[in-house]
This record gives C-alpha cells, sequence and structure tokens, in this order.
C-alpha cells in the first residue's frame, strides 16, 4: 500500500487497499456481532425485569385464548341434506353433572363449546340449579338462551297417541314431532330393551321392542326418559294381554312372542275388521302347511317408505323377514298391534281359505286355489 503526503496530509492508495487480503477473523467478529450486542443487553437486564416481560406475554396469550372461547359465535349447523336443522332434543335427567350436560350439548351441536359453558355455569353460579326435562334447541343458539331454558325448565304434559300398526319408527318420530325424545336416542333405546320374559326376539329382529308398544293415548310428562316411557307403554301391554288370552295362546302352542307377530301381520294386512280373522286363519294355515306366508307387510317393513304395490324385484329382497322367500313366521313382529289383531289370531275364522288379495279400497279377496287367486289379482289389482 502506498502512502503519499498531499498538502501534509497522508493519502492512501485505493488499489493498494482493494488488493489487500481479506481478514476472516473481523469478518466473523462483524457477523456475530448482533447477537453478541444481544447477550451482553440480556446480562445487564436485572431478573425481575425478564420474569415480568414473561408474566405479561403469558397473561395476553391467556387473554387471546380467553376471547377465542368466549367470542366463539354459534355457527348454524346443517343437516346431510342440506336443510338447516330446526331443532334438537336435549334429556336432561336428575344427578346428570354440569359437565354431562355440556357434553351432551355439545354433542348434539347446541353449544360450540363445552369448557365455555362449564366455565359460565361456575361463575355465574348455575352449577345443580339446571332442571331436569326433555328440551328443544334451535340450532346456534346462544349459551345465554341455552341456559335460560334450562335453569327454567317448566315441565309440560303432552298427548301422545299411538294408532294401531304404528311401528317403532313411526312412535320415534312422533316423539320427537311433540318434543318428549331424540329419535336416534329411541330408536336406540327400543333396539334392545325387553321389559318381560316373554320378549325372547330371535337375533335378526331390528328392535326388541317392536310389537309390544301398545297402541294407546298417553299423558307424558315432558322430562320423562325414554326407557320410563318404553315401560310405560310395554307396560299397557301386558296389562291388556289378559290371562284369558295367555291361555288361549298356549292351548293354539303360540308362545306370546309368536302371537304377537302374527297379529302384527295382521294388523298390517287388514283394514276393515270384518277381515281380521279371516286373514288370521289364512296365516295359521299356511304356517300349519309349512307354505311361505307371502305377505306384502314383511317386505313392506323392509322398505324406508311404504309402497302401494310390491313387485317382483322386492319379492327377491335378500333378508330374513322376506316370507316369499323362506316360510315360517318372520324374526319378529313388523308393528304394534292392538287388542282386536291379537284376538283376531286367537280366534281365526273357520274357513279353509289359503289365498287373499286386498282391492284398492283395502277390502280384502280371499281363494282357496292359487288359480283362483291369480284372477283375483288380475281383477282387483
Amino acid at each position: 500500500m502506498k502512502i503519499e503526503k498531499v498538502d501534509g496530509k497522508k493519502k492512501v492508495d485505493n488499489d493498494s487497499k482493494k488488493s489487500a487480503p481479506v481478514n476472516k477473523k473481523n469478518w466473523g467478529e462483524k457477523l456475530l456481532s448482533p447477537f453478541i450486542a444481544l447477550k451482553e443487553m440480556f446480562a445487564e437486564l436485572s431478573p425481575k425485569y425478564v420474569i415480568s416481560v414473561a408474566a405479561a406475554v403469558f397473561f395476553c396469550i391467556f387473554i387471546i385464548g380467553a376471547v377465542l372461547i368466549f367470542a366463539d359465535p354459534q355457527p348454524i349447523k346443517y343437516s346431510s341434506n342440506g336443510n338447516v336443522e330446526k331443532k334438537v332434543h336435549v334429556k336432561i335427567t336428575r344427578g346428570m353433572t354440569t359437565a354431562e350436560i355440556a357434553r351432551q350439548l355439545s354433542d348434539k351441536g347446541v353449544i360450540s363449546n363445552s369448557w365455555k359453558f362449564r366455565i359460565l355455569s361456575r361463575m355465574r353460579g348455575y352449577d345443580g340449579q339446571m332442571k331436569t326435562g326433555t328440551y328443544t334447541f334451535a340450532m346456534g343458539m346462544s349459551d345465554e338462551e341455552v341456559f335460560e331454558a334450562i335453569l327454567n325448565g317448566a315441565k309440560h304434559l303432552a298427548r301422545l297417541t299411538i294408532p294401531e300398526g304404528f311401528t317403532v319408527k313411526e312412535i320415534a318420530a312422533r316423539l320427537y314431532e311433540l318434543d318428549l325424545a331424540d329419535k336416534e336416542d329411541f330408536l336406540k333405546a327400543a333396539k334392545d330393551f325387553k321389559a318381560y320374559d316373554y320378549i325372547t326376539p330371535n337375533k335378526n329382529v331390528f328392535f326388541a321392542a317392536e310389537g309390544f308398544l301398545f297402541p294407546e293415548t298417553y299423558e307424558i310428562e315432558s322430562d320423562y326418559s325414554i326407557e320410563e316411557i318404553l315401560k310405560m307403554m310395554t307396560e299397557e301391554f301386558d296389562k291388556r294381554l289378559t290371562d284369558e288370552m295367555r291361555a288361549k295362546a298356549k292351548e293354539m302352542n303360540l308362545s306370546i312372542y309368536e302371537l304377537v307377530t302374527l297379529a302384527s301381520l295382521v294388523e298390517k294386512e287388514v283394514r276393515y275388521e270384518e277381515d281380521r280373522a279371516v286373514v288370521a286363519q289364512v296365516l295359521l294355515k299356511r304356517l300349519k302347511l309349512n307354505m311361505p306366508l307371502q305377505t306384502d307387510a314383511t317386505l313392506q317393513y323392509l322398505m324406508d317408505a311404504p309402497k302401494e304395490d310390491v313387485t317382483i324385484e322386492d319379492t327377491k329382497i335378500d333378508s330374513p323377514y322376506n316370507t316369499y322367500q323362506n316360510a315360517g313366521l318372520p324374526p319378529g313382529p313388523v308393528a304394534n298391534p292392538g287388542i282386536e289383531a291379537i284376538e283376531a289370531v286367537l280366534n281365526p275364522a273357520n274357513t279353509d281359505y289359503l289365498y287373499f288379495v286386498a282391492d284398492r279400497e283395502g277390502h280384502n279377496h280371499y281363494a282357496y286355489s292359487y288359480e283362483e287367486h291369480l284372477n283375483l289379482v288380475n281383477q282387483y289389482r
């Protein structure tokens, strides 16, 4: 590097400066200098100051989390078919804790955050104050509206009418309409509900309670549990089935379960009173001859919605309930029969008919032979 004096001052030769070798040690120190400075800065801070800053950070995180929980909006839920679900039924029973209530409300989609619900309940002193009963909630209700409903808990008395021939699914739908029970919860309970020893369903049945929920008009309080409703209806059946009926069934070599299964077929195949005993006789005779019952009622039971006429294709459905493909009785009742249908099985008509077909008005026409039956089918269907 050349240095010259110019006017008494030193002048550095730039070309010589550019060609000078790089000092790697100095370059590394320059890269690390910000971190060294940061280290020195923290070394100068007192532990008390560091703790205060950390506490402030954690407090901010807590506040943000609380805001996210407590300001969480209730979204509108949609059903699988795209329609807004208008109501949800929730049953609160005696002894349930706030945590259990919150979990149920969350599972049903009524509230979006069970922890928020529990915290609010504890802060406001609501724990232990929530009333038992069946509540109907609209999807997207606020927590305030939900609390208001279950803290007031006003009971109401509902009139439940079950017509003869209603299935378990139809009863579940009616209970839902009356805000007495959730449909799916009722179906789940009816699946294995067996209140009496004579309810001995085949393993292939859909609902153990089918056939034993007696058709009647019931007065039901809104806080009745599903089990209490099922028990009430099966108790009514047991009361209506007299000792004389039980003895007559035994004389006919019919168990109570078989009696009710046959009565359910009569109930579904008959529209007019005068046909009950005759249809019962046809079914009993077919069983005696080991002929398939071939009743449309068993096929209709397998369908999501009733059809005016079953088809040849329907008779090929692979199911133990298909009495076109399987001899003997179906695995269990296909409906809940009334007392008249049960009495018709116990007191069948004195005829030898083997076939029947209903016309468009529901009147049955009977035949002794298959050829006669086909003529009636062509005439009335």
